[in-house]
């Protein structure tokens, strides 16, 4: 029987490659339980049962093309920013994990900052978003982003009208800085019924490996759902420019939209499949001095699986 240079049998070794890629499969599965878990005790119908198999289709085709244009960005020295943005429980967070769950964290990394602190406070508003910005051959996923400003600060009295009203002077120039200087900008707003934001924080409420997701603010910000609306459709009509337009994404269904924002998103960089050179495992080297220590018993992890 063939084998290969790391003395797995042909047979055996494809019966490895093939394990790897189920754990891999699994990896979505695990992250699909928070859409089932209210529901696993009802069948699927067949259709469902269809769509979600065409869905893990094209979400593994998608990070595939991913894969391609993060490799075309690190190749061309391009550099990205996208930005997310939505009401509480839009599903901004999920479309950002499926976005990067295959790529390289090195030179695709997400950007969550937390409220500013007392110094922060004092700066440039834009300032500490500065930091975080590309250099060649990155992207930056900004959950949230410098549009706090013309939303929950706005909302929630953070921040006085004069604030916001030089937040809406400065940055259509911020962002016309940043695309002069050769960063692309992409930017996404996920937008949700009044129901289905209701469902989502019901659900929240009543599932404990969910509970953390929800805070006081998240609370207030369900009933202030009307001032939310007024500054979202003001963000978006003053904030809208050539150089860095916003897209809207329908967020009702999270399968669809974490589909739909990833297909677009695609089609915004312009990357091509860029040629790898082939890669060819070196063989280990061997002497005849080599030992492997035991591990001391009182080291190991029981094996409870």
């Amino acid at each position: 029987m063939a084998t290969h240079d790391n003395g797995l049998h042909t047979e055996t070794f494809n019966r490895r490659l093939l394990q790897e890629f189920y754990d891999s499969y699994d990896e979505e599965l695990e992250m699909e339980l928070d859409d089932l878990r209210f529901g696993a005790d009802q069948p699927l119908e067949d259709s469902e049962k269809a769509w979600r198999r065409r869905y893990f289709r094209e979400l593994l085709h998608l990070q595939g093309e991913l894969v391609k244009m993060q490799d075309w960005v690190m190749r061309t020295g391009h550099r990205v920013v996208i930005l997310f943005e939505g009401r509480d429980a839009a599903g901004k967070g999920g479309v950002i994990k499926r976005i990067t769950q295959r790529l390289n964290p090195r030179t695709c990394r997400v950007a969550a900052l937390p409220a500013p602190n007392d110094r922060e406070r004092t700066q440039w508003y834009f300032q500490r978003y500065i930091a975080h910005l590309p250099a060649a051959g990155e992207m930056v996923l900004f959950d949230r982003s410098w549009y706090n400003r013309a939303g929950v600060e706005r909302v929630m009295g953070f921040c006085n009208d004069e604030e916001v009203e030089e937040f809406y002077r400065s940055v259509p120039e911020f962002e016309k800085m940043l695309t002069r200087s050769g960063i692309q900008i992409v930017k996404y707003w996920f937008s949700i019924t009044d129901e289905e934001q209701e469902m989502r924080f019901l659900s929240r409420i009543h599932d404990p490996l969910k509970q953390w997701k929800l805070s006081p603010m998240d609370l207030e910000s369900r009933r202030r759902w009307e001032d939310y609306t007024e500054a979202k459709e003001e963000m978006l009509e003053r904030t809208n420019i050539p150089e860095a337009p916003w897209w809207v994404v329908q967020g009702v269904d999270k399968k669809r939209a974490r589909l739909n924002c990833m297909t677009h998103l695609l089609q915004q960089i312009p990357y091509e499949e860029v040629e790898q050179k082939s890669i060819s495992l070196p063989n280990r080297e061997r002497h005849e001095t080599y030992r492997r220590s035991p591990i001391p018993e009182n080291m190991l992890v029981p094996e409870k699986y």
